[in-house]
């Protein structure tokens, strides 16, 4: 954990070369969604499998004070940059085979799925050019620079990204294309080994010069629905053209006396994580680990069809929590001027396919279970896909206290939920709340990381499946926070997908 007096700001993320790069840019004067961008970019290269060209996400956007921050933007706001459905124009009818590949975590196993039938729309490109013109004061070209540069150079493997490289070997071998970055010897990168994605660094450059344009109308555009339809996927220049980031309302609820901002429908994560504090808000006092399953197995089953079908209804959000209550990677930024931006991105796991010559690795959002609970290939061509990704700001009289958001697939919402009540209930410094031992409770079994109280869950009545040490099946939570009372800025950076947090 990282704690210094206001100053700069605060970024947490996946990895020390993106928190790196976003506090830089806090240091030449941008703001948070600035920060954010600088540290997304950066990612492209420092955590490839998790975040790229070919992926989606959501970013919060809590203003500040008008020194950093365009006088237009006042209220809070959710930008949704996930990835969509396609098939416009498609010929279903030569819908390739989804490919399956099985991901050990050493303590469970999760079956993906890949190949071309398993890509989606990317959103990537439009959402950094609308934050970028929405939000921001740095000119994009300077923010894809630092980026472009860690790509061409390479990054060495650390340990965790090495590991995710080591289990997703059924993916990152899939292709002559992806073999070439991840296995360029016949053999997966070992950790201390470097990733180097030329092709990708002269792409982000192009974003930084031209704009989304190239990537939803223009010859790269044109180069992945070529190759999608030539491998049997169902993405079209139909839909790359249709593509729009939609500006959304953020999803509220309180907690212990605080705001809580997240990602409203058509995601579905953020209503559930809504629904799960408000569950947990009804009694005084932390809530007790059998009280987090209970809150957990609560969201679990509103995740049915009649849920899923809703998400895309206008105002769902809040009838649905008014009738109750009555591969992805995180960037979580506070600036010096109480601003804040949280950000969540995946690729997937990727889908194994990188269009040759422009570095990109598309995702695989079509082939994930968590994202698609009735089946494959059931939803419309554009809409968008109800992930569990929850970007969130937690309010403390209309100011950013903490700001966080998770990798993690399914367990997204588990992980912030508990980093929230560790952080509020229990008192717990952000980085320390990002380091406790996690639950996530799902089919009947609760997952439990060391430390957790396995005797007392089993004594509860509970199947409990316990891991052997802190494992990425429980996401990557990157968190930031500003102390109410002395304004200290601090920030923790998940252990387990090897992030960091600086001050600047």
């Amino acid at each position: 954990m990282t704690q210094r007096a206001a100053g700069k700001g605060v970024v947490a993320a996946g990895h020390p070369l993106s928190a790196e790069a976003g506090a830089n840019v806090l240091r030449a004067g941008g703001n948070a969604v600035d920060a954010a961008l600088g540290a997304m970019l950066a990612a492209f290269a420092a955590e490839p499998l998790l975040t790229g060209l070919g992926a989606g996400g959501y970013m919060l956007v809590v203003p500040g004070e008008r020194a950093l921050w365009p006088e237009a933007t006042r209220a809070p706001a959710l930008l949704d940059f996930f990835v969509e459905v396609p098939g416009r124009d498609a010929d279903h009818a030569r819908r390739a085979e989804l490919v399956p590949v099985d991901v050990s975590f050493g303590d469970a196993v999760q079956l993906f799925n890949v190949g071309a039938a398993s890509v989606g729309t990317y959103g990537m490109a439009h959402g950094v050019c609308t934050a970028s013109e929405r939000f921001g004061r740095v000119p994009l070209r300077e923010l894809t620079a630092p980026a472009a540069a860690i790509a061409r150079d390479g990054v060495p493997l650390n340990a965790q990204q090495a590991y995710v490289v080591e289990i997703l070997e059924g993916i990152v071998t899939l292709t002559p294309e992806v073999r070439a970055i991840y296995a360029p010897d016949g053999r997966v990168l070992r950790e201390g080994e470097r990733v180097r994605q030329p092709a990708l660094a002269d792409a982000i450059e192009r974003l930084g010069a031209e704009g989304a344009r190239p990537f939803y109308e223009g010859d790269v555009a044109a180069e992945v629905a070529a190759l999608m339809a030539e491998q049997g996927g169902l993405l079209t220049r139909a839909d790359l053209a249709a593509y729009e980031t939609v500006v959304r309302e953020p999803v509220r609820a309180r907690y212990r006396g605080r705001d809580v901002l997240t990602n409203p429908p058509p995601s579905a994560g953020g209503t559930l994580i809504a629904l799960a504090l408000g569950l947990l808000d009804r009694t005084d006092g932390p809530p007790s680990l059998d009280a987090l399953v209970a809150a957990m197995d609560a969201t679990q089953r509103e995740r049915g069809e009649a849920f899923l079908a809703g998400l895309d209804e206008p105002g769902f959000g809040e009838r649905f929590l008014a009738s109750r209550l009555g591969s992805t990677t995180h960037v979580a930024v506070i600036d010096g001027c109480g601003g804040a931006c949280s950000v969540t991105c995946s690729n997937g796991e990727g889908a194994g396919i990188v269009v040759p010559g422009t570095g990109i690795h598309l995702n695989n959002m079509l082939g994930e279970h968590d994202l698609n609970p009735l089946g494959f290939h059931m939803f419309p061509a554009g809409r968008r896909m109800p992930s569990m990704m929850a970007p969130t700001a937690v309010l403390r009289d209309g100011t950013p206290e903490l700001v966080l958001g998770s990798a993690g697939s399914n367990r997204i919402r588990s992980a912030i939920l508990q980093t929230i009540v560790a952080a509020i209930d229990h008192g717990m410094r952000a980085g320390d709340a990002v380091r406790a031992p996690r639950i996530h409770f799902e089919d009947g079994v609760v997952y439990a990381e060391p430390g957790v109280d396995v005797p007392g869950l089993e004594a509860a009545g509970h199947a409990v499946a316990p891991f052997r040490a802190l494992n990425l099946f429980f996401g990557g939570v990157q968190a930031v926070e500003r102390d109410a009372a002395t304004g200290a800025l601090s920030g923790g950076g998940d252990p387990r997908r090897g992030g960091a947090a600086v001050v600047a």
